[in-house]
């Protein structure tokens, strides 16, 4: 096929002007924020997590599902197409926008109450908090300018080093004891995420070290990957301090800390309970469709960069967002990412929603699980 052919192929794709619903979303907060600064009228600093919150689970529950796949030959077209990669560039100099308009609306303002400054914290943490997902689109390529992006795209989290970790820890260790972003069947959110958040920097140091000293490298040079990613977090907090005061800093730490808790709960929902097995060599199995949480509800899915078919992310890591596919055999959300992670947050419905789930996966054996060590006794596994 040739490229001319290829091209063809690719206007026929049903999605393809559905997916600017992804980069719509930090143009939206800003939509809304800047409402609330020019109006006066500071609810408007909370509509735009009201449209994430309750707008997409409520229209996935209209629309449902969709589980076609795209062709083979579709999808050799649509990865030729730049129109799908530029719309995840356009993400994220959209970012810093939100990020320093929202400082400079705290910058700016009369004194505003907690409520507001909390609803401006969630808009622009849910912004960056998306961003991871840009950066996770980006990190996973070859190229220069997608991985300067993915880099630039961490920066107003502060979670630099999920570049250096994702692809060479957690896509090797998924659903394995030595990956910190796979979570325990009986492991609430709330344990989970300050265990991922420290585990996970210190495997990306580990790496990072590692590969320099490979090379026979120190481990304090602007070649480690977490340095220079910490470095343009540095350099944003610093500029925006620097021109709008120290009042913006607590912000930035704010809306840091909620896009860090939005990426790590969706790390909690992707591999909750599954394990790979161990080979009588000591090697775990390869990680296969049976080792992440799908959801193709279609509404959360064009928000998300299709995250959710996210099976399909781990066995083909390089290919880029459009052209995820759904498998057989992969165990199934009830509810798309944006509404479980709304579960995950109240631990007692996490468990009664997620736990049978494992167990039917694993055809009722939870020896095959990753179960966390405090419910192994209950559950008769020793």
């Amino acid at each position: 096929m040739t490229i001319a052919q290829s091209a063809g192929v690719a206007l026929k794709d049903p999605n393809k002007a559905l997916w600017l619903f992804s980069p719509l979303v930090p143009i939206m907060a800003l939509f809304y924020l800047g409402l609330g600064y020019w109006t006066g009228q500071l609810a408007f600093y909370w509509a735009f997590p009201v449209v994430i919150y309750v707008f997409i689970p409520v229209t996935d529950w209209l629309v449902g599902r969709n589980t076609r796949n795209p062709s083979a030959a579709l999808i050799d077209a649509m990865e030729r197409d730049p129109y799908y990669p530029a719309l995840v560039y356009a993400f994220v100099p959209f970012q810093f926008i939100v990020t320093g308009f929202g400082a400079w609306v705290i910058a700016m303002s009369p004194p505003l109450p907690w409520w507001a400054i909390f609803g401006l914290a969630l808009s622009v943490g849910v912004v960056n908090g998306v961003g991871f997902i840009a950066a996770h689109e980006l990190t996973h390529k070859k190229n220069a300018l997608d991985r300067w992006l993915a880099k630039l795209s961490l920066a107003p989290t502060a979670y630099g080093h999920f570049f250096a970790e994702h692809v060479r820890g957690h896509h090797k260790n998924v659903a394995t004891p030595g990956d910190p972003t796979s979570s325990l069947l009986g492991e609430s959110f709330w344990r989970y995420l300050p265990r991922a958040v420290l585990t996970g920097i210190v495997s990306a140091w580990r790496i990072e070290r590692d590969r320099l000293q490979r090379q026979g490298r120190s481990t304090w040079i602007p070649a480690n990957e977490n340095l220079h990613t910490w470095a343009m977090t540095v350099a944003l907090f610093g500029g925006l301090v620097l021109w709008l005061g120290w009042i913006v800093f607590p912000f930035l730490l704010a809306q840091a800390a909620y896009g860090i808790i939005l990426l790590e709960v969706t790390n909690y929902i992707e591999h909750y309970g599954l394990l790979r097995k161990k080979l009588p060599n000591g090697n775990y199995e390869p990680c296969s469709p049976a080792h992440a949480w799908d959801s193709n509800h279609f509404v959360c899915t064009l928000f998300l960069f299709q995250l959710q078919r996210h099976a399909d992310h781990h066995s083909n890591p390089g290919n880029r967002y459009q052209s995820m596919r759904c498998f057989d055999g992969t165990p199934q959300l009830p509810a798309s990412y944006v509404t479980m992670m709304l579960v995950a947050y109240v631990p007692p419905l996490w468990y009664r929603v997620m736990d049978h789930r494992v167990a039917a996966h694993y055809n009722g054996d939870l020896s095959q699980a990753h179960v966390h060590p405090s419910r192994r006794a209950a559950l008769g596994l020793v």
